[in-house]
């Protein structure tokens, strides 16, 4: 426990001025950082091939994660030390209050805390409240008059005593925390930062959170709140306080529409990197699967049975690797992301731009919202929303349409910024029959849509972005549900593939008139009109034999569980039916009479080919996300 003497004399200021320097360190290697994971990748990549460039690329990923772990334990050092000073000057102040009162009292302060006073002591006349030399004296409750003497000073000294008691002790408490958790702020010697290094960051952390909450509390983050007022926050704080929350609660921050994406970035990548290193760690524990299927040992049939100790394997530790196995795929695919950042696919073509991740996190199914370039200073800004089956494991493959997307607005855009963002923000649908007919994933998802949306326009920079929002499949009817229950910010909307919006018409969509735009692929111009399923080539319908090129059955199909129904006639060949039928059609974007723009598709195949290169569906997106509405084809 500290004595009086120390807390007295204590210069906090020391400690502020050590957490400026450490502040500087965490910032410096976050700098660096940025500088390996956004240049030296590309150059490997341009000088070094075959196992030259496999080796120096480790090398370089290794470098990139020491920086990571200097930035987030250097910053937690920082913070530990503004905390440590913050807290300590209440204690501090009470106790030179007490001494300040000692003194003018003429006391004094020992050592050990107790106080030494003049002694006063005054005999009361019987039935008086005078001394019997006649001098007046106050009266004190508890004496009765007449007998005994009082001291006045006593008392005050009794409470200046017990007032450097609660200093000290309130000191040594606040001490006790954060010694705690500096003490534990050490890395391992060498020069790698090892999983279990990573893992170790994350409970540093968390230990710093416990210490520091009266500091930096986490019920201080605006939670819940809109994207405006999270940004009114953020922009109240100083730089150091946005420097300690990020460090400190990172996911928070980290998962805050409304916040810088430069700042979300660096809150998500620490997060995804301790994450990561956690998961490898609990795989590593799981012991290894043994052989699934076995030779009958008895020789009869079957030949192959189940090996007894797999099936014991897979009761005890089965699910957990698999979720586990499936993380970590896509946090595997988010690195390659980044790790593809000043990559060019072929000679002559623009290297992808800087990633950004905008969100993540392992709940559920796992989320990640991850950026092609800056989108707060981005000229043109694409959203992509994905549909049923989408998950952190499967992240990956939207991952990749947004970087052929990137190089086909970027090849239009003249010079003009471009950031094309995956957003799986939401729980999709995982199966087609069990979830996707039913709206409450989209109408979930539908907010957090439109405040992800109204967050990067509180943060863009400069002159508004021009926002296209794109949904493929299920993640159309995410777009529709968030037009619907509160306004989508979007200046254009394109979607693919789309089971239904939950509105029957393309001016309820929040966009300008003229500006929804809708994809379907199905090529053959004898087979548009009927709806017949695709995703065969020769096939039968109907007791016939039809070949027909593979098209997109999921519009038709989904229509009837997301889309407003429309009774009409619908005129058929004669081969199949002869005469005109009264249907009801379900009001799809592609549906004519949702008045959206019928994009050609010409290339496109089945439900998943609208981000092939070379194809007319990606061709319609680029030239509408760079606004280059003109060149737009029609279906």
């Amino acid at each position: 426990m500290p004595t009086w003497q120390q807390l007295r004399d204590v210069k906090l200021s020391e400690y502020t001025d050590a957490a400026d320097g450490w502040g500087k360190i965490s910032s410096r290697a976050n700098a660096d950082k940025d500088r390996v994971d956004n240049g030296m990748f590309a150059r490997i990549n341009d000088t070094q091939k075959g196992e030259a460039a496999k080796t120096a690329t480790g090398d370089v990923q290794q470098l990139s994660r020491n920086f990571q772990y200097l930035h987030a334990e250097c910053g937690l050092i920082r913070t530990a030390l503004n905390g440590l000073a913050s807290e300590l000057a209440a204690p501090q102040r009470k106790l030179k209050q007490a001494l300040e009162d000692a003194e003018n009292l003429k006391f004094t302060v020992k050592p050990d805390g107790s106080v030494e006073y003049p002694t006063q002591s005054y005999v009361l006349k019987p039935g008086s409240t005078t001394a019997q030399d006649g001098a007046p004296i106050p009266y004190l409750p508890g004496k009765a008059e007449g007998i005994g003497s009082t001291d006045p000073n006593k008392g005050k000294a009794e409470d200046i005593a017990q007032r450097i008691g609660d200093a000290v002790r309130e000191a040594a408490e606040i001490d006790g925390r954060y010694a705690g958790v500096l003490r534990k702020l050490r890395a391992e010697p060498g020069l790698t930062v090892s999983d279990e290094t990573l893992a170790d960051a994350a409970k540093d952390t968390k230990a710093l959170q416990d210490a520091a909450g009266k500091y930096a509390d986490d019920g201080k983050i605006p939670h819940g709140k809109s994207p405006k007022e999270n940004a009114e926050w953020w922009n109240g704080l100083t730089q150091e306080q946005r420097d300690e929350y990020a460090t400190l609660y990172p996911a928070s921050i980290g998962a805050l529409d409304g916040i810088p994406s430069t700042v979300r970035d660096d809150a998500n990548r620490m997060v995804l990197a301790e994450t990561r290193a956690q998961t490898q760690l609990d795989l590593n524990a799981i012991p290894k699967q043994p052989q699934e299927y076995i030779q009958n040992p008895s020789g009869q049939y079957p030949a192959v049975i189940k090996n007894p100790e797999y099936l014991q394997w897979d009761k005890k530790y089965g699910d957990r690797f698999e979720q586990l196995t499936a993380q970590k795929k896509g946090m595997d695919a988010i690195q390659a992301r980044f790790d593809r950042t000043g990559q060019s696919e072929r000679p002559g073509e623009r290297p992808l731009p800087e990633a950004y991740l905008l969100g993540f996190d392992t709940q559920g199914n796992g989320h990640a919202i991850v950026a092609n370039g800056n989108p707060d200073t981005a000229t043109h800004t694409a959203m992509y929303v994905p549909g049923t089956t989408s998950n952190l494991e499967g992240i990956g493959g939207d991952i990749k349409r947004m970087e052929t997307l990137w190089r086909a607005s970027d090849n239009l855009a003249n010079g003009q910024s471009v950031s094309t963002i995956t957003w799986l923000g939401y729980d999709a649908p995982q199966s087609i029959v069990k979830d996707a007919p039913f709206s409450h994933y989209a109408d979930d998802g539908a907010p957090k849509l439109n405040g992800f949306v109204d967050g990067l326009r509180a943060t863009h920079q400069g002159d508004p972005t021009h926002m296209t929002v794109t949904g493929h499949s299920y993640g159309s009817t995410v777009i529709g549900s968030a037009a619907r229950q509160g306004h989508l910010a979007a200046d254009d909307i394109f979607v693919a593939g789309s089971p239904g919006m939950q509105v029957g018409s393309a001016t309820d969509l929040d966009v300008p008139k003229g500006h929804v735009y809708a994809a379907e692929a199905d090529s053959d111009p004898y087979l548009k009109g009927l709806h017949l399923p695709g995703g065969v080539t020769d096939g039968k319908y109907g007791g016939f034999n039809i070949p027909f090129v593979t098209s997109d059955p999921v519009p038709d199909l989904g229509g009837w569980g997301h889309a407003p129904k429309k009774l009409d006639i619908d005129i058929l060949p004669s081969f199949i039916d002869g005469d005109g039928a009264s249907v009801v059609k379900p009001l799809t974007p592609t549906n004519p009479d949702f008045g959206a723009h019928i994009v050609a598709t010409d290339g496109s195949r089945g439900h998943s080919g609208y981000w092939d290169n070379g194809t007319e569906s990606l061709n319609n997106q680029a030239r509408v996300v760079t606004g280059r509405y003109q060149e737009v084809t029609s279906q």
